[in-house]
Formats: C-alpha cells, sequence, structure tokens
C-alpha cells in the first residue's frame, strides 16, 4: 500500500541533505544517460554498417585480375590474366554444390546512353540473371535479365531508377528503346539498390550480348559468386575462406600464374570482412557498456556514501525509534526506501532525457555508418530496475548498521 506520509518524511530527510543528494542523484542519471546515449550510438554504428553490407550480398566471393609482378614456368613479369568464359564455367563446375548464386561480368564505364535527345554516360553490365540478387537490385517494373536472354543474345536492358528519372523524365521505360553507342535495346525492367544513386545509375545487359556488341570475343571482366551459408556463422566463414583460396588456386593454375602472386588473380571475400566488422562492432560495444556500467557504479558508491551520512545524522532519531519499539527491519526498511527513492528518480530521469535526445538528435545524423541510433527501451529499463536494486544493496549496508544500534548508544551519540 502506498504510504504518503512515508514517502514525504523520506523526503523531507533527503531535503536536510539538499547538496549530497543532488551530486549523488547526478552521478546516478548521468551513468544512466551516459549508458543510453553510448548503447544508442553503438546500435547506429551497427545499423550503418549493416546498411553498407546490404547494397550488395554478404556472403559473396568476387575474382578479377590484374598483371602478373613475377615470372612463373619461363613466362615473364607483367602479363595481363585475361579471365574468360572457361574460367567461368571451371570454376562454376567445381564448385557447383557450394554455390548458391553466380555470375561473369563484361563492363563497360561511362557509355553514352541516350533516349531522343537525352543523353548520358552511364556505366553498361552484361551479366547473368543471378546477378539481381547478388546486387540485391530489386525489381521495380518489368523484369530482369533471364536466361533467353543470355542464350539468344537478344539486346534487352534493365536500367537503374536513376537512369528512368534522368533520361525518361520520369515516363514509363518499359518497352522503349535506349540506345548504347547508338544500338538499340529495349528496356524490359527498372531496378532500385540499397546503394543509391551510384549503384542505380547502371544498365544490365546479357553477358553474350556484350560480348558481342563490344568486340569481346570469350573475355570477361570479372566473376562473382555467393556460397550457400552454414547454420554456424563461423563455419560459414571458414566454408567461404576455403572456397575462395581454391578459387584463387584454381584460376593461378589454369592462366599459369605462381602460387604466390597476389597481384594477377585477387579474390575478395565478403563474409570474412563481415566477420571482422562485426567482432569490431561487439568489442566496441563492449567498450560502451563497461564504460557506461563504471559511470553506474560511481552513481551507486555515491548512494551508499550518503546513506551511511543519513543515518550518521540521524543516530538519535534512530535510537528513539527503538526505544519506542520499532523492530529492526522497519529501521532497515526505512533507510532502505530512501536509497531507492534516490537511485530510481534519478535513473529513471536519466533514461528519460536520454531517450529524448537520441529521438531528438538520432534522425538529424547522416553518416554512411551511424545510422538511427537508438536504444532498445527494455533493455533500458531493465538497467534502471537493476540500478534501483544495486541502490538498494548499497543502502543496505548503512540499514544494517542502523539496525544494529543500542537505542542507549544512539541517545549518547554527539
Amino acid at each position: 500500500m502506498f504510504d504518503l506520509e512515508r514517502w514525504q518524511e523520506i523526503f523531507e530527510t533527503l531535503q536536510k541533505n539538499k547538496l549530497r543528494t543532488f551530486l549523488t542523484g547526478l552521478s546516478v542519471a548521468s551513468g544512466i544517460f551516459i549508458l543510453v546515449i553510448l548503447l544508442g550510438f553503438s546500435k547506429g554504428i551497427e545499423n550503418g554498417v549493416k546498411s553498407q553490407f546490404e547494397r550488395d550480398a554478404t556472403n559473396r566471393v568476387s575474382v578479377w585480375t590484374g598483371v602478373t609482378t613475377k615470372g612463373y614456368k619461363g613466362l615473364n613479369p607483367g602479363r595481363y590474366i585475361q579471365l574468360k568464359n572457361s574460367s567461368f564455367d571451371a570454376v562454376e563446375n567445381k564448385y557447383d554444390d557450394y554455390l548458391e548464386y553466380r555470375t561473369k561480368d563484361y563492363a563497360i564505364w561511362g557509355a553514352t546512353v541516350s533516349v531522343n535527345n537525352e543523353t548520358g554516360n552511364y556505366r553498361v553490365r552484361g551479366t547473368l540473371p543471378d546477378n539481381q540478387f547478388i546486387e540485391n537490385a530489386d525489381i521495380g517494373f518489368g523484369r530482369f535479365i533471364n536466361q533467353s536472354d543470355v542464350d539468344g543474345s537478344k539486346k534487352v536492358a534493365v536500367i537503374g531508377n536513376k537512369i528512368k528519372t534522368d533520361i525518361f523524365k520520369g515516363e514509363d521505360p518499359i518497352n522503349q528503346n535506349i540506345q548504347i553507342f547508338g544500338m538499340n535495346f529495349k528496356v524490359v525492367g527498372v531496378f532500385y539498390d540499397p546503394g543509391g544513386d551510384r549503384e542505380e545509375g547502371q544498365v544490365y545487359i546479357p553477358v553474350s550480348t556484350a560480348q558481342k556488341v563490344f568486340n569481346a570475343g570469350e573475355n570477361i571482366r570479372n566473376m562473382t559468386f555467393t556460397v550457400k551459408m552454414a547454420d554456424n556463422f563461423d563455419q560459414a566463414v571458414e566454408q567461404s575462406n576455403a572456397i575462395a583460396l581454391g578459387i584463387e588456386q584454381q584460376l593461378k593454375e589454369i592462366h599459369v600464374v605462381a602460387p604466390d602472386d597476389v597481384s594477377a588473380v585477387r579474390v575478395f571475400n565478403t563474409l570474412e570482412e563481415a566477420q571482422k566488422i562485426y567482432s569490431l562492432i561487439a568489442a566496441i560495444s563492449g567498450v560502451f557498456w563497461f564504460v557506461g556500467i563504471g559511470t553506474i557504479i560511481a552513481g551507486i558508491v555515491g548512494v551508499g556514501n550518503i546513506m551511511l551520512i543519513i543515518v550518521k545524522e540521524r543516530t538519535k532519531e534512530i535510537g528513539i525509534r527503538k526505544a519506542l519499539g520499532a523492530m529492526p527491519m522497519s529501521i532497515v526498511g526505512m533507510i532502505l526506501q530512501e536509497a531507492v527513492f534516490v537511485t530510481m528518480f534519478s535513473g529513471l530521469f536519466g533514461l528519460i532525457l536520454g531517450l529524448g535526445l537520441l529521438e531528438l538528435v538520432g534522425p538529424q545524423i547522416e553518416s554512411d555508418f551511424i545510422k538511427y541510433p537508438q536504444v532498445d527501451f527494455n533493455i533500458a529499463l531493465t538497467t534502471v530496475f537493476l540500478l534501483v536494486f544495486a541502490g538498494a544493496l548499497a543502502g543496505f549496508i548503512p540499514a544494517y548498521r542502523a539496525a544494529m544500534i543500542k537505542p542507549i548508544d544512539a541517545l549518547r551519540d554527539e
């Protein structure tokens, strides 16, 4: 039952120690406030990094080539390693059971794309149907490239939303023609990409078509695969690393490259990078928790200290209460209620202030690596209740001492 007179008494007692109570409450409130802000920004960093990975599939293995830096088997350094359709086929056949999606690309940077009198320079990529899922391209209108387009080397194109806005001026582009270097391609789809304008300023066409119209023959620029995910993340990383290493070794053997030549064949495994970054995020979160909890502990120590002072100043009052028949547990309860009052009021104040600041400032933050800083309200509220519990424990020692004071000794206290 709520005892209004008792809480008024607690308030009056704390009023007598205004400065000490204020400083203790400020310490507790600042501890919760700092913890909420740190957890909010920790979540913001996590959201930002995840949004970067969402632009493309996380479990992808990308392959591209460069120039050899070492001589090998009688061949001089300085050779450019050219990937071909047969290179892609060899990797696909060997690792087919472990791959989810796969694509090969032949890209042209800065291709001239025009519709009527509107012209722009965009990246044109010859690719395979699976590229839609590797790049997380969301089809807004029409469809993506299909296998029939590739088999028939059809002149069809899927354009990014930026291109639709730039050269179609909001008109429906489906089944209309665009000119790429003056060659007509029928638009069959429009895609959106989490990467924004940079990714949406591209045109996808069948890779077989790109090789023919750009006189590439059997050449490709790069190849990309996604690895089937294991149930355990660490196992998935280990498997992805093994496949990436296997692909690198296989391509070096096919193209006669020295095993220790790191420039000629390059394989990038995003899942391994994701593991490193997620581990870093976990470490940052742990540091934030450590700092925040350390600040809270300082506040709890302050609660214990002020309770000791209050008990000391009320020694005679406690002696009189015990002389009049007050039980030890009632004395303990009286002191603990004061400790709980300070921690609960200060904790809730710090919580509300922290959450309010995140709500106010969070939407204003525009950064690729910090997005929507927020904190789980249930976690924050649980932290406050744990703080109240810890404050009660901090007040228990002074309360127990007060309960053990003999009435005669308390009345003699100066």
